[in-house]
């Protein structure tokens, strides 16, 4: 008989409203890398979040190594050697990597903090997988990547066996994702058993050995990822078959909507500015895609054009109107939507109920505000459950759940619903599709290619190269702050767009 590293068997665990886990059996066996794969909201992180104590489940048992045990908290889990990086990082953003490493367990002698050892330690680890962390660096300065590398070391510090990655490559660039595979690889080839939540079916097929599906709540199958297809993948996932290729007739572009000059925006990390003289047009009818690796000016640009940190240089026009030094809801009244990169920082208030986030931006309209300053509660709700019920927005309370209590991608769906629904005559859609699953990509993308048909302006910004090359009708790149090509994705290729991407074609480019 098989012995496997973990054993959840038949756990249940409900939430109001909600059944998130209904009698789920998933076997981890010793060495593998066993993705779970699911919707947004089918319980995958649930069941990761009992694995790891933070949640106690109402039915089931847990086993290690064959042995029934019982985890009432992530010490407990620590104990037994399980770790987790979670979707939304643990760190503290003031402390340095090193810092946020060892918290918990910090070495010390007589009372006396022993850092020399426990730097030593993590150094050697980093330098054994091929993590290469500045164990110095303030977590507030570095990437994604490297806060994720992070939590990692965080794993492997404590010793832990079992290592649990919750949606590890929403956040990265594709060089990033690359990198952290080969890390998971060299992990299992170490002995370490790795469970793996993603939506990236591509990435299961690379580096899982086991797939376990899970559809509201319950769980669906098992498959050994080298019997199966993609196509077999998704349609255990959502229970129907999925597009993955972006259908959209040829776009017809009419007058300019956004006209972007000279826009210089500055660094918070750096001297050097972010944005560096860029200039571009989008007009009515047609979907333009700014493409980079992270971390080259995408955000900034963004930051300058939405209003959320202020130009060096540059002016921007909508529809005809200097916009430039507009306030953020006056940008909004005059028809901008902000699909944001960051939803928990930028679009959510997520103590608030998930009605009160579908009205951020209109609550003062009459419509959901009476003369006398009174919120108009029912019109509100009406609201709300049109959104929901129009962009499948799942939740256990209906529209009084509050934000915080909804998963990732049924967060992101909220967002992406308040601001379509706006009819905008800018769409700016940053990453819209990041942690989603593939039926909620392809809704979305729908959406895009609605809204550009509809003759509104969609400026698109994403790190997935896939939906770079499937969505847009023209894209730019971005490297160092400045647009360095402009190339047509029904005649460029991957690999082109790859070497635009890291600045080995510079291009003068004139939008």
């Amino acid at each position: 008989m098989e012995q496997y590293a973990v054993e959840m068997l038949h756990i249940t665990k409900r939430f109001p409203g909600i059944i998130a886990n209904d009698d789920i059996t998933l076997q981890l066996k010793k060495g593998e890398i066993h993705a779970l794969l699911g919707e947004n909201g089918a319980g995958k992180s649930t069941l990761m979040s009992v694995l790891f104590g933070l949640y106690q489940p109402e039915e089931g048992i847990i086993k290690k190594d064959g042995v029934e045990v019982k985890i009432n908290n992530p010490n407990d889990a620590n104990a037994l050697g399980i770790g987790m990086v979670h979707q939304h990082f643990k760190l503290v953003e003031c402390f340095t990597v090193l810092d946020n490493i060892i918290m918990g367990v910090e070495p010390n002698k007589m009372g006396f903090l022993q850092k020399k050892e426990a730097r030593e330690k993590v150094m050697a680890l980093s330098e054994k997988y091929g993590l290469h962390v500045d164990p110095d660096a303030k977590i507030e300065d570095i990437t994604v990547g490297m806060q994720q590398r992070t939590e990692i070391l965080k794993m492997l510090y404590r010793d832990n066996e079992i290592l649990i990655f919750d949606e590890p490559t929403a956040v990265l660039t594709p060089q990033e994702i690359t990198e952290l595979m080969q890390i998971m690889k060299n992990l299992a080839a170490e002995g370490k058993s790795i469970l793996f939540i993603s939506h990236k079916l591509n990435e299961i097929m690379e580096v899982a050995d086991r797939c376990s599906v899970l559809r509201k709540g319950r769980y669906i199958g098992t498959v050994n990822t080298k019997d199966t297809t993609i196509e077999q993948l998704s349609a255990m996932m959502v229970g129907r078959n999925v597009n993955f290729h972006v259908e959209k007739k040829p776009a017809h572009p009419g007058d300019v909507v956004l006209d972007i000059e000279n826009m210089t925006v500055a660094s918070k990390v750096h001297k050097n500015n972010a944005v560096k003289n860029v200039s571009l047009k989008v007009r009515a009818g047609e979907i333009v895609c700014i493409a980079g690796i992270d971390g080259n000016g995408q955000s900034e640009f963004v930051y300058g054009l939405s209003g959320l940190e202020p130009l060096v240089s540059g002016k921007i026009t909508l529809l005809g109107k200097d916009i430039t030094k507009t306030s953020i809801r006056q940008k909004s009244i005059l028809g901008i939507s902000h699909i944001p990169e960051d939803r928990h920082k930028h679009g959510l208030v997520l103590d608030y109920s998930l009605e009160d986030n579908l009205v951020l931006q209109t609550y003062f309209n009459p419509e959901f505000t009476s003369g006398a300053g009174f919120l108009r509660r029912k019109n509100i709700r009406e609201y709300a459950n049109r959104l929901i019920e129009e962009y499948d927005v799942r939740s256990g309370q209906g529209a009084v759940t509050t934000a915080r209590a909804m998963s990732g991608g049924n967060q992101q769906k909220a967002i992406i619903a308040r601001e379509i629904d706006k009819a905008p005559e800018l769409l700016i859609a940053v990453q819209p599709t990041r942690g989603l699953d593939v039926g909620a990509i392809e809704f979305i993308h729908k959406q895009l290619v609605a809204q550009r048909d509809a003759g509104k302006a969609v400026l698109l910004v994403s790190l997935e190269l896939d939906e770079v090359m499937d969505v847009p009708d023209r894209i730019l790149v971005m490297y160092e702050g400045e647009i360095v090509g402009e190339l047509d994705p029904k005649k460029t290729t991957q690999e082109e767009l790859g070497l635009y991407m890291a600045g080995a074609k510079r291009d003068e480019v004139k939008a």
